[in-house]
Parts: C-alpha cells; sequence; structure tokens
C-alpha cells in the first residue's frame, strides 16, 4: 500500500518541496494548495472572472510534473508588461491564462485543474483547499485590519492573526486527504500568507484536529519582510499554534550560510531563523537543507526529498 503524504501550503515553498519529494517510491502526494492570493496576474483574472486564484497552483503543477517539457516550461511564461500598464495579456502567466480558459469552458475548477494534471502526468493530486473566492484579512498587533493577501506584507506592523470574514468551506477533497495521511508537511514559505490561509478553514482545521497522521512543518531559513521580521524557529511554529496548527516535528535547516548570502538578504530587510531556545514540547531535527547557488538562499529540493524519506522510513 501506498504511503500518502499530504503537503500544505502555497507559493514556491510548497512547490519546491513537491519537486523534491514527487520522485520517492511507493508514496502517493496530495498538496493542498491555497487560493487566497490576489495580486499579480492572478488576482486579476480573479477579480475579472470571479474564480479562484491558480498562480499557486500552477507553481505545484510544473513542480509535480513527470518531467520537464515544452508545455511545462510555458506554463510559467509571463507575457512582457514594459509599460507597466497590464493591459490586455501583458503581465499574465500563460498557465493562468489556460486554468482560467479551462474554467470558463468546463464550468468546474476543479475540472480544469484534472485537465492540466492529466496532460503535465502530475504525480500525485493536486487539491485546492476551497474552490470559492475567498479574501484574506490580517488583524495586526494595534488592531489595525487589512484586507487582501498581496497587501497584508506591505504593511509596516506586526501580524497578529490572519482570517476569513466569510464562512469558508473546505474541499471535500482535501479534508478525506488529510485525515488518510500518513505524513502531513507544512511548507515551506510565507506562514501567514501561504501555510496558514488553508489551515484557517474551519473544515481543514477540523480534519486536522482528527489526523492520526505525523504533522511536520519544514520552517524557513530566512525571515520574510512584512510578516515574520525577526522572527526565530520558534516564533514561526507558534504562528502556527495561535491558528490552531499542532506540530509533531520541526525540521530546522542547519547549513552555515555564507556571509555574502546574508549581506544580500540584509539589503532586503530579511535574517537569518535561528533557535532561540534548547528546550521544546515538539521534536526539533536539524539537517543540511538549503542551496546557495546565485547568492540566493533556497531548499534543496534533493535534500528535502532525503530528509522526507527518512521521516517516511522512520529513520528520523
Amino acid at each position: 500500500m501506498k504511503r500518502k503524504v499530504v503537503v500544505i501550503g502555497g507559493g514556491h515553498g510548497q512547490a519546491q518541496i513537491c519537486r523534491g519529494i514527487k520522485d520517492i517510491c511507493n508514496t502517493h502526494i496530495s498538496a493542498i494548495v491555497t487560493v487566497a492570493d490576489d495580486g499579480g496576474s492572478t488576482g486579476r483574472l480573479r477579480r475579472q472572472f470571479n474564480i479562484p486564484a491558480m498562480g499557486d497552483i500552477r507553481n505545484v503543477m510544473v513542480a509535480l510534473a513527470d518531467q520537464e517539457t515544452l508545455f511545462s516550461n510555458l506554463m510559467d511564461y509571463r507575457f512582457d508588461d514594459p509599460d507597466g500598464t497590464e493591459q490586455d495579456i501583458a503581465g499574465h502567466n500563460l498557465g493562468n491564462l489556460i486554468l482560467t480558459a479551462l474554467t470558463k469552458q468546463s464550468g468546474s475548477f476543479f475540472d480544469a485543474i484534472r485537465i492540466v494534471d492529466d496532460v503535465l502526468n502530475v504525480r500525485g493530486e493536486i487539491i485546492p483547499a476551497t474552490t470559492e473566492v475567498i479574501t484574506l484579512y490580517a488583524r495586526m498587533a494595534d488592531g489595525v485590519i487589512v484586507a487582501g493577501e498581496a497587501n497584508i506584507p506591505h504593511i509596516d506592523n506586526r501580524i497578529a492573526r490572519v482570517f476569513y470574514q466569510e464562512d469558508v468551506k473546505a474541499t471535500p477533497e482535501a479534508v478525506k486527504a488529510i485525515e488518510q495521511a500518513d505524513l502531513i508537511i507544512f511548507g515551506i514559505g510565507s506562514v501567514y500568507t501561504s501555510i496558514l490561509p488553508n489551515v484557517i478553514i474551519p473544515g481543514i482545521q477540523d480534519a486536522l484536529y482528527r489526523a492520526k497522521g505525523r504533522k511536520v512543518y519544514f520552517c524557513n531559513a530566512m525571515t520574510q519582510p512584512g510578516e515574520t521580521d525577526g522572527y526565530s524557529v520558534e516564533d514561526h511554529v507558534q504562528a502556527l499554534r495561535t491558528h490552531g496548527v499542532l506540530v509533531d516535528t520541526v525540521i530546522v535547516a542547519d547549513d552555515a550560510i555564507p556571509a555574502e548570502n546574508i549581506k544580500r538578504y540584509e539589503a532586503e530587510h530579511a535574517s537569518p531563523v535561528l533557535l532561540k531556545e534548547d528546550k521544546h514540547d515538539y521534536e526539533v531535527i536539524r539537517r543540511s537543507l538549503l542551496d546557495f547557488d546565485g547568492g540566493l538562499i533556497r531548499h534543496d529540493a534533493h535534500k528535502i526529498h532525503q530528509v522526507t524519506e527518512d521521516l517516511l522510513n522512520g529513520v528520523i
């Protein structure tokens, strides 16, 4: 019987996890993806056609594709917008346009995802957390309310909580995948705008409470300006806990980050995420996870593969 892995999140971090684990033998992957994004090409399309955000779903599709093909590469192609006017197709991503066209043609966002999954020969199952058009809100530490996922990181304030004003219904497929999972992975990526938009949906939160699978959080290597400024590993975990997510294990990168890479990120007001305590009421596992090519600090797909395989095999 295949081992069942659920990856909850959004953005490039979730896609990188999926890219790393898609080749693990005897494993079925379910990626539960946020549809709360309202910026860029995704935001324009959801406002114009009243459909859920598909940008993060497209990222995961490409990551889980059986192999890189001309079509999978074209899914990420973005039309130039040299004058910044965002008129016609300027600034749009081709994959987003394809998913929009298929949604309008089939009448179902889920069906559109399935069609592209089949074309890309996706290894696993991509599940939107909800098929509703939703708006993410954040309450800041001083009580100010900010509307819109794209706006939240741009407020010079500390986030206290994210929430929806409407009653959001989880997709039954997401609930079932969580309940049946052997391993549930949160991350990598924006805590408040990629991971939490999924788990604050009541149906998903209830499923996580009932889930028997091991819950593992891959912690970010760097803080994110506007979201987690000055956060430690413990602060990231506390943000999850505040929103009802209790994790069993936290995976922390213990790679020595080159000074030149840190300096580059300091210019963008980001800093390394460090452990500040020696004892925790959850398991902390330190592993080499990072890659530093091109001056960037990124999680390495091959290292994610090895850690996840060790988790599934009970090695760690």
